[in-house]
């Protein structure tokens, strides 16, 4: 167990390492990175919690947020290699699951959906968020409910996810939507803050400018009609002119 659990604690020191530019040693990890305490903390009261020692655990855990702002359940379930940036601000709900190799930033929820309603039902039940391998969470973003974000997906900052999100996929927005991207996807390149790279791919954009196209075809019709009633009206002065000049020289003749 003891081994098992140096083996998570070592590759959490290589995933800060390895996904933070600003990280010069692990030395400087293991000592100064509030996102790595809270995740070495965590393992220590998620084992407490498994044997049976809730209440230990809950300490340890209500212990290291007081250092931390970063506020992890004991229960969560935590793969190898978690990466939590800066980390101020975030909260892992008790149903929540982990994959490996995931990185979340700060202020990012795994919440679940009206904790205060009928909350007797909703005890010992899946009520948070499942995050599979590979998966980043942007800053601000807000994960709620029993939802299943796919292997090697994207949630943008500040985005608020409410729906499964499938695998290799970028989710933005509130509420979140798919977008796409003009590069090819690569599941190994790693995209800080969730942020695709290439042309954004927006459905609110791509539909305010349908609309722009659809009223500036209107503008041209309108256009269209009026120049067309402005020729009919000319025609019509023209024709009525003739009309009034004739009557005039028959008027004149009988005179």
């Amino acid at each position: 167990m003891s081994k098992n659990l140096f083996k998570l604690i070592l590759k959490d020191l290589k995933a800060a390492k390895l996904r933070d530019p600003a990280a010069r040693n692990y030395l400087e990890i293991f000592f100064t990175y509030p996102g790595f305490h809270a995740i070495l903390f965590h393992r220590f009261s998620n084992l407490l919690w498994r044997f049976g020692l809730k209440f230990l655990a809950r300490f340890l855990s209500n212990f290291i947020r007081l250092f931390t702002s970063i506020e992890i359940h004991p229960a969560a379930s935590v793969g190898h290699s978690f990466f939590i940036d800066h980390g101020a601000g975030l909260v892992v709900g008790e149903t929540s699951t982990i994959g490996n190799n995931v990185t979340m930033y700060q202020q990012t929820t795994l919440g679940g959906l009206s904790p205060s309603i009928d909350s007797n039902l909703q005890r010992n039940t899946k009520r948070h968020p499942t995050l599979e391998d590979n998966v980043i969470v942007g800053s601000g973003a807000q994960v709620l409910g029993p939802v299943l974000i796919g292997k090697n997906s994207r949630i943008g900052a500040n985005a608020v996810v409410l729906n499964d999100v499938p695998s290799d996929t970028t989710y933005v927005g509130i509420p979140a939507r798919k977008i796409q991207s003009d590069d090819k996807k690569d599941t190994e390149l790693f995209e800080a803050y969730g942020i695709s790279k290439g042309k954004i791919d927006d459905p609110n954009k791509k539909s305010i400018n349908a609309l722009f196209k659809e009223i500036h075809i209107l503008n041209e019709k309108i256009l269209d009609l009026q120049s067309s009633i402005e020729n009919k009206k000319n025609s019509y002065n023209f024709e009525l002119k003739k009309v009034i000049k004739r009557k005039r020289k028959t008027k004149s003749g009988i005179k």
